[in-house]
């Protein structure tokens, strides 16, 4: 069980707003911020080669963390910038390892993250690859080439069950990537599983990671066939005066220069949460996100747009005759940070009811019931 009076304590945010925008970024805790600042004073006592190579046992525990935080192995995992900078590192890792043939498909789910949706149309002016939304992901095409499928979408608060996806991906002979990037941190996340091949999160959601931090899961059996695009002196080493050779695990996804300060605070912020336990995580996200929808549903003015099924802690909805952007700045004038997502985060054209722009609000353990009555309050405030 979350002590919440604990985490509020060790949350310096909490004393200056009710942040319900955790689907966007969560506040960090002050031992986070300690790491994060602490490297930065080291990197100026000591210079920042010499502070990296201090604390390179502490990057590679962060690896590990990563690994041990989705059930694979460190040598699977890759940290990176984002969760969508490690899922195009390995889509056209794919494209460059020659994968793809002009007119190979991919099929993508009504979910897409835009910036994921953006490489596939990219590649398929470059190259000639077909993109696919499928209305539903019960049966994949079996001249699919490829298959990305979104465990929670950032626009809405379901979440997809990808059970049998693995089957047939694994039948077909074809690579399997999972956007778990609102999952991941809020859920247990299993690779295994799951049965991805590659698998994306970011650290400044449920993680409460800093912003400009990631990983990516790329399983043993793919990684040697994708060649990432701008490889640099972390991916890979000279074998002679002209020739190279990528590094054999996931580092041959990672870069030279990049904010060590942030990645030291991401293994952090994944230790952190594996102390408390992702499942008593996923257990007070789930009383406050439905404690929100019961609440907002009983006003009987609003229209909640999370299904019946299956629900995260990303709670939508709309209040006829009031634009999603007025209430979220209504509740900022009352110290409550919400999100107003729309329809250009997700692809699918007319396909998807979420399309329509969407007050989002999205609770973590720290947050209290108290600051759920206040969000319901403006809500009912106005008519």
């Amino acid at each position: 069980m979350i002590d919440v009076a604990a985490a509020r304590r060790e949350t310096p945010g909490c004393n200056g707003v009710a942040h319900l925008n955790n689907a966007g970024a969560a506040l960090p805790t002050q031992a986070t911020l300690d790491v994060v600042s602490g490297f930065i004073k080291l990197e100026a006592a000591l210079g920042g080669y010499e502070a990296v190579t201090a604390a390179t046992a502490s990057f590679d525990n962060a690896r590990a963390s990563a690994a041990r935080l989705i059930h694979a192995t460190p040598s699977e995992i890759a940290l990176t910038t984002s969760d969508s900078h490690g899922f195009t590192k390995a889509f056209w890792g794919l494209v460059i390892g020659g994968w793809f043939s002009r007119g190979d498909l991919v099929v993508v789910d009504q979910l897409s993250y835009n910036s994921h949706h953006f490489a596939f149309l990219q590649a398929a002016d470059l190259v000639g690859i077909r993109v696919e939304v499928l209305d539903t992901l019960d049966e994949i095409p079996t001249n699919a080439r490829m298959a990305a499928f979104t465990l929670i979408g950032t626009h809405s608060g379901r979440v997809q069950d990808l059970s049998n996806v693995a089957v047939q991906t694994r039948s077909l002979g074809i690579p399997f990537f999972v956007d778990a990037c609102q999952a991941v941190g809020q859920r247990v996340v299993d690779v295994e599983a799951i049965g991805c091949d590659v698998l994306t999160a970011t650290g400044r959601k449920w993680l409460r990671g800093p912003r400009g931090t990631g990983f990516m899961f790329v399983k043993t059996q793919w990684i040697e066939r994708m060649q990432p695009p701008g490889i640099d002196g972390a991916a890979a080493v000279w074998t002679s005066a002209d020739t190279y050779e990528l590094m054999p695990d996931a580092r041959r996804f990672e870069e030279f220069e990049t904010n060590f300060a942030a990645r030291l605070g991401l293994g952090s912020a994944i230790d952190q949460a594996l102390e408390l336990g992702i499942g008593d995580i996923t257990a007070r996200l789930e009383d406050l996100s439905e404690m929100l929808r019961s609440e907002l549903d009983a006003l009987g003015t609003v229209v909640l747009h999370d299904g019946d099924e299956d629900r995260s802690a990303i709670v939508t909805f709309t209040v006829p005759g009031f634009e999603p952007a007025d209430i979220q700045a209504r509740a900022a004038a009352a110290g409550i940070n919400i999100n107003t997502p729309s329809g250009p985060w997700v692809p699918g054209g007319a396909k998807d009811t979420f399309l329509t722009p969407v007050v989002r609000a999205s609770p973590h353990y720290y947050n209290t019931e108290g600051e759920i009555d206040r969000l319901v309050e403006v809500v009912a405030s106005l008519h």
